[in-house]
């Protein structure tokens, strides 16, 4: 790094970064995966299968409205899961390539 100017290419070529480009990128495509095939199944469900839909499940609970009290918990699953795979795997490994990063600089 010449000049106090970053060599933004080379900081993208460290092996942690890539790792945890990597990583992050498949982690969070894995989950986005998972999100969007339960948003979109409802309305699917719900124009394709309605008599399934309405199949009671407790009292006046059908599947359609515990479909859609699913989504809410499968949300906060989303966000608890990726709050701890961050706080335990993400965070150090962030924390290791700014230290090579500012090793560099120094």
């Amino acid at each position: 790094m010449k000049d106090g100017r970053k060599d933004w290419a080379a900081l993208a070529k460290m092996p942690k970064f890539v790792e945890l480009h990597r990583r992050k990128k498949a982690f969070l495509l894995t989950l986005w995966c998972l999100g969007s095939i339960m948003f979109y199944l409802l309305p699917i469900c719900a124009g394709y299968a309605p008599e399934f839909m309405k199949v009671k499940i407790l009292g006046r609970l059908n599947i359609g409205y515990f479909f859609c009290l699913l989504e809410f918990a499968m949300t906060w699953a989303i966000a608890i899961i990726y709050t701890y795979k961050s706080n335990t795997y993400f965070d150090p490994l962030t924390k290791e390539v700014l230290a090579e990063i500012t090793q560099g600089v120094k």
